[in-house]
Order: C-alpha cells, then sequence, then structure tokens
C-alpha cells in the first residue's frame, strides 16, 4: 500500500468513526463533566507529535497503527529520557483513530500512546480473532515494537481498551508479564458468560457485534462458524469452548502471578458484556485492583472521552495509570469499589465487593389471587402447595429491552424499559408483587430466584424481571437474567434456580416490588416451545422465594 493510500484511508475511518461517535452523542446529551482544567490540558496535548505507522506481526501481517510522543520536556520521563506507554487496542469494528483525542491527553500527561488496529478490521490485516491467540500474540509484538521504536520505558508498561480493547488489555495481562497496570472498559471477564449465561443465547448482543463489524471486518472461518452456531442453536458446547478459550478469567491465575494492576469499568446495563461476569472477575483478582459500575449500556459511560471532552470514566483510568506507572494520581486514596446508584445518581465506595451489601432479605413467593397476582413477601406469602401456569413460547411484554438503547435511555434520563405490571397478561407471565415499603430499599448486588417449575415439554427458558412500581402501577425494570433447562422429564417438578444481573438500586419510599416470569425475549434465544405449558410452584418442604441483597 502507498502513503497515499495510507493517508485516505486514515482520512476514510476518521470519517466514520467521528460519524458514529457525534450520532450516539445525539441520543446521549450531556454524559460528562467538564472540569477547569480541560483548556489547559487541550493547549499540552497539541504540543505533542502524532504519527501514523505500520506495525509488522511475527505472521507477517502488518497492523495500522498511531503513535502519540511526549513533547520535549513534558514531565513523566526517566533518566534516560523514556516515559511510561500505554498501548491501546481499538474497540469492535473501529480503527486505531478511535483514540486520537485520549492519545493526545495521554502524551501531554506524559505518556507514549501507541493505538492500533486489531487485526481482521479496516485496514489492519488478518482476519477477526475475538482474543483469541492470534490476538493476543500481536499484543506482546506492538509492545515490542514500542519498546524499539518510540522512547517507551520497559518497566512502565500499560494497557487501555474499550469492549473488544478491553477484553485484549486483560487478556495481554495474563500473557505479557511486561503489562505492569491495565484499564478495562464496557471489557469482558468471561465471554462465555456474556454471550451465554443461563446457558441462554444472548441473541441481541450476538446480532450487535455481528451488524457492528459486517461493514468493517473480515471475519475468520471460524468466527463465521462460531456466529453461525450461536444464531443456529448449533454445537453450543464448542461454542462455549471457544469463548472460554478467550476469556481472561480463564487465566486469571496468571494475571494474579503477575501482580497486574486492574481497573474495570462496565455499566448496569450492559446488553453486551453483563455486570455480573465483571463483578465476578474483579472478586477473583488478589493485585491492585478497582472496580466502577455506573447506569449505562455498552460503551455509552466512556463514549466522549473518544471525542476529547473530559468523562467520568476515563478520567478514572488515566487516575489509575498514573497511580500505578507513575506513582502519582489524585484515585490513590479512593475505596476500591466504586458505584453509581440507579436511578438518583448516589456516589457510593466500598473498601471490596463483599461490603457492598450488608444484610439479605427474603421475599416468599404466594399463589395468584382473583386477578393472578401473587404476593411478594408478607403474611399473604407465607402459605404453599400453589401453582399458576403460562403458556411456553408467548411473550408477557417484559422485556429486557432494546440493546444500547435502553441502557443508554436509563443512563441520560433514568429510563430503563417499563411495563404496566396491573396489563400485562398472566396467560404469558406469572406475576408477583410485594405491598408498599414504608422505607426505600437499597439493593446492591444480585438477587436471586428459587421456584419449583413444572413443564410439558423436556426444555424450556424462564426469564425472571424485577421491576420498581410506582402507585400507578407503572414498573421500571431493575434487573433480570434468563435461566434455560434441558433433558427434564416433562409433567416432573423441577428446582430452577436463576441469579439476576447485579446491580445498585434505590427503591423509594411507597414503591412495591413485582417479580415478573415469562418464557420469551426478543433478544434472547429461547428453548420454550410455542404452546407449551410452564406451571409454577411452591411446597412446605421448599418454597419458592426471592432472595434480595440489600444495605
Amino acid at each position: 500500500m502507498t502513503r497515499s493510500h495510507r493517508t485516505a484511508g486514515h482520512r476514510g475511518r476518521r470519517g466514520t468513526t467521528s460519524a458514529v461517535l457525534v450520532a450516539a452523542l445525539a441520543l446521549g446529551g450531556a454524559l460528562t463533566t467538564a472540569p477547569a482544567s480541560a483548556a489547559p490540558r487541550a493547549a499540552a496535548a497539541a504540543t505533542a507529535s502524532f504519527r501514523p505507522v505500520d506495525i509488522p506481526m511475527k505472521d507477517g501481517i502488518v497492523l495500522k497503527a498511531d503513535v502519540f510522543t511526549p513533547a520535549p520536556g513534558t514531565p513523566g520521563a526517566d533518566r534516560q529520557g523514556r516515559y511510561p506507554v500505554v498501548v491501546q487496542p481499538a474497540s469492535w469494528g473501529q480503527s486505531d483513530l478511535e483514540y486520537v483525542a485520549q492519545g493526545r491527553q495521554l502524551a501531554a500527561h506524559g505518556y507514549v500512546a501507541v493505538t492500533y488496529t486489531v487485526r481482521g478490521f479496516w485496514l489492519s490485516g488478518g482476519e477477526i480473532d475475538v482474543a483469541g491467540p492470534t490476538d493476543v500474540a500481536d499484543v506482546s509484538s506492538v509492545i515490542d515494537w514500542a519498546l524499539a521504536h518510540t522512547p517507551a520505558d520497559p518497566q512502565r508498561i500499560g494497557m487501555v481498551g474499550l469492549s473488544l480493547g478491553g477484553g485484549l488489555t486483560l487478556m495481554g495481562a495474563a500473557f505479557d508479564p511486561r503489562v505492569k497496570a491495565v484499564a478495562a472498559m464496557s471489557g469482558w471477564g468471561d465471554l462465555a458468560d456474556s454471550l451465554y449465561s443461563g446457558q441462554t443465547r444472548h441473541l441481541g448482543a450476538a446480532a450487535l457485534l455481528a451488524a457492528i463489524q459486517a461493514p468493517t471486518g473480515r471475519k475468520s472461518p471460524e468466527f463465521a462458524r462460531v456466529l453461525a452456531d450461536v444464531f443456529a442453536d448449533h454445537d453450543m458446547p464448542e461454542v462455549v469452548s471457544w469463548a472460554r478459550t478467550r476469556s481472561p478469567a480463564t487465566y486469571l491465575d496468571r494475571i494474579n502471578a503477575h501482580g497486574t494492576a486492574v481497573f474495570l469499568a462496565s455499566a448496569w446495563d450492559d446488553s453486551v458484556f453483563n455486570p455480573s461476569q465483571i463483578s465476578d472477575f474483579y472478586q477473583r483478582l488478589t493485585g491492585p485492583k478497582r472496580l466502577e459500575l455506573r447506569p449505562g449500556d455498552h460503551a455509552t459511560q466512556e463514549l466522549t472521552s473518544l471525542l476529547g471532552l473530559d468523562n467520568l470514566t476515563w478520567t478514572s483510568a488515566l487516575g489509575w495509570l498514573d497511580q500505578q506507572l507513575k506513582g502519582s494520581g489524585s484515585g490513590q486514596h479512593q475505596q476500591a469499589v466504586q458505584l453509581t446508584v440507579r436511578p438518583t445518581g448516589a456516589q457510593e465506595s466500598y473498601p471490596d465487593w463483599q461490603a457492598v451489601s450488608s444484610r439479605t432479605g427474603h421475599l416468599r413467593l404466594g399463589g395468584p389471587d382473583l386477578l393472578g397476582t401473587g404476593a411478594l413477601g408478607g403474611p399473604a406469602a407465607a402459605g404453599s402447595g400453589w401453582q399458576t401456569s403460562v403458556v411456553g413460547g408467548t411473550d408477557s411484554g417484559a422485556d429486557a429491552g432494546a440493546p444500547v438503547l435502553s441502557g443508554l435511555l436509563d443512563q441520560v434520563a433514568a429510563l430503563p424499559p417499563t411495563v404496566l405490571v396491573p396489563l400485562l397478561p398472566r396467560s404469558a407471565g406469572a406475576v408477583w408483587q410485594s405491598a408498599p415499603y414504608p422505607a426505600a430499599q437499597r439493593i446492591r448486588g444480585a438477587a436471586h430466584l428459587h421456584a419449583e417449575v413444572t413443564a410439558s415439554a423436556s426444555e424450556g427458558t424462564v426469564f425472571a424481571y424485577l421491576y420498581d412500581v410506582n402507585a400507578l402501577g407503572l414498573g421500571k425494570l431493575i434487573s433480570h437474567a434468563p435461566q434455560s433447562w434441558s433433558g427434564r422429564q416433562p409433567g416432573q417438578a423441577f428446582p430452577l434456580d436463576v441469579q439476576l444481573f447485579t446491580t445498585a438500586y434505590d427503591l423509594p419510599a411507597g414503591h412495591r416490588l413485582a417479580l415478573v416470569l415469562d418464557t420469551k425475549d426478543p433478544v434472547y434465544g429461547g428453548r420454550t416451545p410455542l404452546g407449551s405449558s410452564v406451571t409454577f410452584g411452591s411446597t412446605a418442604a421448599d418454597p419458592s422465594e426471592l432472595t434480595l441483597p440489600l444495605r
């Protein structure tokens, strides 16, 4: 490729990436705050150097990249004039120009920044590997190149990434001990759980990834087969095995052995990589670590940082790098877990995840009344021996919402997916509702449902939704999760356990909790045959109940 073609390619990618960001910002509105330091920071960034480069990989593939180098005299260099280096793999479907604004900010802060287009996308060579062995080897090759061609300090190597880049930073930490600190934003710890939690295909997430990849990437035969299997519900054990080899959680012992400092940021409503798999991954880390969770959906919290605007998540990530690679930074005395509570926006800090909830509520599920609604907790739910049935494969109207859009609306307008609980058809969804709470209920963590199920088919899926219901019956989604089963004897009762996705939510005083169970959700691949019967019940020996983590 000639140099003129290289430049033209950069122009094309800059226009496409910017268009995506601007369109998202039109929906996102005020996603950031702008401290008074923004103008001086931008002025300093203008003095840093920028150059596009081609970085050859060991197999001959060339990755397109950009290098940002601090201006002479910028603080942060060691005695040999070397600066800490930050490697930034581009996110899914994006190019190295995604991080231009961040690269300039890093250089102004005294970092060498190397951003690159992951193989298989845009003008980088090769085929999409989805954080597989080839992508992981590329991380080390980019680091090798940076140490040989920039004033990068080999003792101060960090990585920052968003989405795919976030997953790659964690995989880099596992396979390259030179990486001292990482900041993974909207990434994954367990890719298998992200695509197949509750033994249920996350079709909305898969469709979103496929749609973004289509105009910008080249699928490898392996990835094309995996994607087809997900959509066709074919050979899912093999899909899970493929995903586990691309999961940082699989190699967590390596990250812990390396002592890599890990910063994780995600959103409560991430429809691609659910927050539970990130909080689980965080808890298993033994080295320096920090977790931040805020309202929003996949990559919406970090979006405005890509335009160079001040952004809470990016500011925290930069502070983490300062702390771990420079021994400075304003976040040194912050507690390890930082949460933004829904829907109030209250900020909470905890020393560890175990401190997030301090008590547990147990709400028994009662039998249905004349209107088909069961009691959730309280004396009315004390009985047992009841049953309530729904028609399988039909949508009650309760659902997880639209991928990305629903979480973004929750972020900017405190408007998650909503339903009118009294109007939900009891033939398609079973409903339980609590009495109004006299005081606010502070839900912190993952709610758990235990219920008895009898189905007329050998396989099926139940979707559990927990709602905040006001006096008018309007329910706002607090959390949800799917759970599938197979190989069951038709007509024989069995216990079903559903772990809802983790959240931090304050139920206002005077509001009720509602639990809805149905068998179909548009963004998931459920197994319940249309027209089959699914019955929920409870016995004295094994009562059905919802367990709530509270504070």
